[in-house]
């Protein structure tokens, strides 16, 4: 049987028609975790009054979220997930004839597919390797040149914080950097944080607190990967007005978050030392599991996050499936290739059970 193309992680799905099981997954990056029992309990609790329309301008969550990112109510729209708002991003954003977008490579795809789906024009800034994947201040310098020639100009520009799949973040310093150059050059700077909440200090590097000076400012966060609710879909932005995220309730169809999607949000966020256990977790194992791999012989491994980028031998991916065990194959990201790969840091024992699978496929040097 021909599997479908996946251009994310998390294909379980084709796993079990195949295998008649489940696999252990580290090509999706959540909480290892899981989805805490009290969000389970909400979504059970939500179905009692699933007979009605959600409110589709998720009050309660909104203000929920207003006041766990000290952002006002009005200027948080939520979505079905990440992937709804980049959609209505692309949208809303759109003026002129000739929209353009910027975006590193290698970075999430959804951006590219969304914006170009709605007719924009999408360059690429290549992250290199033996910069270890890190924006540097040549972006800086670009985009200060382009934007001063005719018809050469950027629109949105699109960051990962950190970047998936490098795991990679920016100095907060050059971020504030690009975000003024930005602001002169009237570029949009769209920063995703779904994963800042692994970080080892998630505070010290988001850029909410620019929200109030910065018109030119937007954040895109999601319950996806702190929380581990992957299959609930539930996204929201940090917009710097009322008016843009107004702008993003009419770029797409109402009622996009389900009642047990809201449900659910509420109770992530009065769950958050569960969230907090999970990233705890993720800060002991991602040491552990880089020093692994390198003794292994895989020499490039890049990660902050709760994920690891790196090369290895080609097929490494498929050995590792016919194992159970899921990684996800990079060769599909622009500025990557072959034989690069990524996994979630999990659990300490899922964590050990790689290695060790990883070893029988005799394709890593011991």
């Amino acid at each position: 049987m021909t599997r479908p193309q996946n251009q994310h992680g998390g294909d379980w799905a084709s796993f079990e028609i195949e295998y008649g099981r489940p696999p252990l997954d580290f090509s999706m990056n959540v909480n290892p975790l899981g989805m805490s029992e009290k969000v389970k309990k909400a979504i059970a609790e939500a179905t009692e009054t699933a007979e009605r329309y959600p409110d589709p301008a998720c009050r309660q969550l909104r203000s929920a979220l207003a006041e766990a990112e000290g952002v006002s109510m009005d200027r948080i729209f939520c979505g079905a997930g990440a992937a709804d708002i980049i959609y209505r991003l692309a949208k809303s954003l759109k003026q002129g004839d000739d929209p353009r977008l910027l975006i590193t490579a290698p970075t999430f795809s959804e951006y590219e597919e969304a914006f170009a789906s709605e007719g924009w024009r999408v360059e690429r800034w290549l992250l290199k390797e033996e910069e270890d994947f890190r924006i540097g201040e040549d972006l800086v310098r670009a985009i200060e040149v382009v934007n001063r020639q005719p018809d050469s100009g950027v629109d949105v520009l699109f960051l990962c914080e950190p970047n998936n799949p490098t795991g990679i973040t920016t100095d907060r310093a050059l971020l504030l950097e690009i975000l003024n150059v930005c602001k002169r050059a009237g570029i949009t700077l769209i920063i995703d944080e779904c994963f800042n909440g692994f970080l080892d200090d998630p505070e010290q590097h988001t850029m909410k607190g620019c929200l109030e000076r910065y018109s030119n400012l937007i954040i895109l966060k999601a319950f996806t990967k702190l929380y581990g609710m992957a299959g609930v879909r539930l996204g929201y932005c940090l917009c710097p007005s009322a008016g843009m995220a107004e702008s993003l309730a009419k770029a797409g169809p109402p009622w996009n978050v389900s009642s047990l999607a809201q449900a659910a949000g509420i109770a992530a966020l009065e769950d958050y030392n569960y969230a907090e256990a999970g990233r705890r977790i993720v800060q002991e194992e991602r040491p552990l599991l880089k020093d692994a791999l390198r003794q292994l012989g895989i020499a490039e491994v890049y990660g902050e996050a709760n994920y690891l980028l790196f090369k290895g031998p080609v097929g490494l991916d498929e050995k590792m499936r016919k194992r159970g065990i899921l990684i996800r194959n990079c060769d599909n990201y622009y500025g990557l290739g072959e034989g690069w790969y990524r996994i979630a840091v999990r659990t300490h024992e899922d964590n050990l059970k790689l290695l060790e699978e990883m070893k029988q496929t005799g394709e890593i040097d011991r």
